[in-house]
């Protein structure tokens, strides 16, 4: 049997549907409240899967809390771990930690204590290596230096991944996937759903730095293909294309037919955005919307290499443009 961690979240779901879609009798998944179950459900009838639904095993239980794991382990042989928690609120330091590191390494410590026969654990970009002088593209290979900055989140998820590579060196057939920012339909309130809403109110700024988009369609497919493969001890980046912020703008814009950002957001209007979020978030009690972090990655130029996955299985990644489309016509 199948085990999902996350299955309530933008990936986790739609990996749910994947693999029910094509073969899987049924898929466990845990869930920490019936609202979170809502969304799953939510997603199966954008889709009108509904008649697969029903083939989940929902089993309650928390990944921080070891108590609650023991009955969804009980007869899986293969774990797909999407759960995380996605913040970038200064604030949320301690929870990242256990929700992604602890939670991590309790996956992983079951796993071993069950005799799974192969885990893939959903990571991010955020956890790759960082570029050294003269480099503009990041691999797999590249190294995380300690010492340059990094978020809250992309430390939490590069600590995940070193519990998996433990689990790795104790026995454990590990994979690891590096996806770049997912876009997908049906979670309009997860962190890149949030995207195509801000473009729905007619944001007017643009950005002109860069990152790695991939469509969660494609994720969930890689995800489970490297699963059933022979491959095992390896990371790959999952990256469809890697364009600026203001490219992508743009494509839902002309997706939505509505106007464009048309107003070049330099970086001292970012600088004074992050601060004047800071005071109003400690004046008002509420949660941070763009951190120092965040206003830094908006004007960063980095490239993302996809040609490790490419050389393994040869998969051809739908491009940004058509992803963004669908999702669209999906929201109507």
């Amino acid at each position: 049997m199948i085990l999902i961690t996350g299955a309530t979240g933008l990936t986790g779901s739609h990996l749910a549907l994947h693999l029910l879609e094509n073969g899987a009798n049924v898929v466990r998944a845990i869930f920490r409240s019936t609202k979170r179950i809502d969304k799953t459900k939510s997603l199966f009838l954008l889709y009108d899967k509904m008649h697969l639904f029903d083939k989940i095993d929902w089993v309650h239980g928390d990944i921080t809390d070891v108590t609650t794991l023991e009955v969804a382990f009980r007869g899986v042989d293969r774990v797909y771990h999407c759960a995380a928690l996605v913040s970038f609120d200064p604030k949320d330091h301690e929870r990242l930690r256990k929700n992604n590191i602890e939670g991590t390494a309790n996956i992983v410590n079951f796993c071993l204590h069950y005799g799974i026969k192969k885990l893939c654990h959903m990571s991010s970009i955020a956890a790759l290596g960082d570029l050294r002088e003269n480099e503009t593209t990041i691999t797999e290979e590249s190294e995380w230096n300690p010492e340059k900055p990094h978020t809250d989140y992309a430390i939490s998820k590069f600590g995940a991944e070193m519990e998996i590579w433990r689990g790795q060196q104790e026995g454990l057939n590990t994979i690891i996937v590096n996806p770049g920012i997912i876009l997908g339909a049906g979670f309009p309130a997860s962190e890149s759903g949030k995207i195509f809403g801000y473009v729905t109110k007619g944001i007017q700024f643009y950005t002109k730095g860069t990152s790695s988009f991939v469509s969660v369609l494609d994720v969930v497919k890689i995800m489970a293909l490297l699963m059933e493969s022979d491959i095992r001890g390896e990371r790959f980046i999952l990256s469809a294309q890697t364009l600026s912020f203001r490219q992508v703008l743009n494509h839902i814009a002309d997706a939505m037919k509505v106007s464009r950002p048309a107003i070049y957001a330099k970086p001292w209007i970012t600088t004074l955005a992050w601060k004047f979020d800071w005071i109003l978030a400690n004046l008002m009690r509420q949660r941070r919307k763009i951190s120092r972090d965040n206003a830094r990655a908006l004007h960063a130029v980095i490239s993302y290499s996809g040609n490790k996955l490419n050389n393994a299985i040869g998969y051809e990644f739908q491009k940004i443009e058509e992803s963004i489309k669908e999702i669209v016509a999906k929201r109507r």
